[in-house]
């Protein structure tokens, strides 16, 4: 087995950002010296099962690209975590290790399948004793950065017309057959520097987690529509296990950060910022639908909080909320460039809770700032996009929420949306009501088709 401890032969840009922001404590054990085209990174804690399932899902694709492909594992725990997770991740090491070193004799089947299988799988030890992360930085933003930034040196940088691709994938999800393959020639032959991957969370288990589920994709689809809807340029999916980009993206915007849970939307920002978020719609992944203490916020959380009943989880932002932002963000992105004093006139005619919002974040002293430290109406432009970004455009749905449009019932909030968008769509459900499943499952259907 060989373990690359080394940055040597790496282009100038990819060592500075290495030397800047790396990790020198982990390292990334693989068969042999290879270069990649397309690395994919999954941090796992504790997932031992779901990492066997894994990985037949992923012998079982196409393998066509298999040789330019690498699937890096970030197996990490927390210092002083309890023994079931230590045993846990202990097995996934064993595991994972007799992959790395082609043991073709073991007695495990799975082994032998991906051995055979021609994929390459590659493994970060972020468990054992004296690699475990800290309290104050564990979690899944260090595991994907530290994978993602070993897997800039192990890739082919000799063919200046290939896309190098980092792509994140989560322990509990499986993939389509055609998912690598597809993937690959997205960003190939679309040019593209970030991407979302169509998904479907898994719907199963029993009745609670499968109404749990329902909801939360209803509810992460539906935003994301919202925001369509209203022209804004930061409307896609920021779901960790479907993400992916181009090396050098990758290192323009610093790498992926360190949070311990939104780490996968505040990464989308940031490569939104410096360029188009592409959709890749001709292969799914399929996310775990599970309650989870692995996060503090995400799909285990919600589906958690739905079992223990403390909020009424039928619930959606209202639409007045996605139609007052697509008028600011009519009169914002309006060619002409305006004075802070005309934008904040315009808006206080059309809202005065929009005018509040913009007056609390300091709109008029920062626009100013933007107007005197831009040289061209380009620079003015881009710097919408930066001051207005996915993050405030949260905080301004929320203040919405808070001040103006109380959430709504979601069955009737996605009914509106549906005639807004001249879908004739009639479920035959009463106003205020919460449907069966089935027939929530045909509004999350009716979503995906959208979103």
């Amino acid at each position: 087995m060989k373990i690359t401890r080394s940055y040597g032969n790496l282009p100038d840009y990819v060592l500075k950002y290495l030397k800047k922001f790396g990790q020198d404590k982990w390292t990334l054990e693989l068969n042999e010296e290879k270069k990649f085209d397309i690395a994919i990174v999954i941090p796992a804690v504790m997932e031992y099962d779901n990492i066997r399932k894994l990985l037949v899902s992923l012998v079982e694709n196409d393998k066509t690209y298999f040789h330019k492909c690498v699937i890096i594992f970030v197996i990490n725990q927390i210092r002083n975590s309890i023994a079931e997770i230590k045993e846990d991740n202990d097995r996934s090491l064993k595991l994972l290790r007799s992959i790395v070193g082609r043991e073709k004799g073991n007695k495990d089947a799975l082994v032998k399948k991906v051995v055979e299988s021609g994929l390459n799988i590659g493994l970060v030890d972020a468990a054992s004793e004296g690699l475990q992360f800290n309290h104050k930085d564990g979690g899944v933003g260090l595991a994907r950065k530290i994978g993602m930034d070993l897997a800039l040196t192990v890739q082919d940088y000799n063919h200046l017309s290939t896309k190098r691709i980092l792509v994140c994938l989560d322990a509990d999800c499986r993939v389509d057959r055609n998912y690598i393959i597809e993937v690959y020639n997205s960003f190939q032959r679309s040019n593209i520097s970030g991407a979302y991957i169509k998904f479907r969370h898994e719907i199963e288990g029993d009745e609670t987690v499968h109404r749990a589920m329902i909801c939360y994709e209803i509810f992460l689809r539906y935003y994301v529509l919202g925001l369509k809807i209203a022209g804004s340029p930061f409307a896609f999916h920021t779901v960790g296990s479907t993400l992916a980009c181009d090396a050098d993206s990758y290192v323009k915007i610093g790498g992926m950060n360190r949070k311990k849970a939104g780490e996968d939307f505040y990464f989308m920002e940031k490569l939104a910022k410096i360029g188009e978020i592409y959709h890749i719609d001709k292969t799914t992944v399929y996310p775990a639908g599970r309650d989870s203490w692995r996060v503090p916020f995400g799909t285990g959380p919600r589906v958690k909080r739905f079992k223990q009943k403390t909020h009424d989880e039928y619930q959606l932002y209202s639409f007045k909320s996605f139609l007052l932002l697509k008028a600011w963000l009519n009169i914002f992105y309006e060619v002409e460039v305006f004075s802070s004093d005309q934008y904040l006139k315009a808006v206080k005619d059309l809202n005065e809770v929009l005018y509040n919002f913009l007056f609390i974040n300091s709109f008029k002293d920062e626009w100013n700032k933007i107007l005197e430290n831009s040289k061209t109406t380009a620079q003015i432009h881009k710097q919408k996009l930066l001051w207005f970004d996915g993050f405030r455009t949260l905080k301004f749905i929320h203040y919405l929420r808070d001040n103006a449009f109380p959430d709504e019932n979601m069955f009737d909030v996605l009914e509106e949306v549906f005639a807004y968008l001249s879908m004739d769509i009639d479920f035959g459900r009463e106003k205020g009501a919460v449907p069966d499943v089935q027939l929530q499952v045909k509004y999350l259907d009716k979503l995906r088709e959208l979103t």
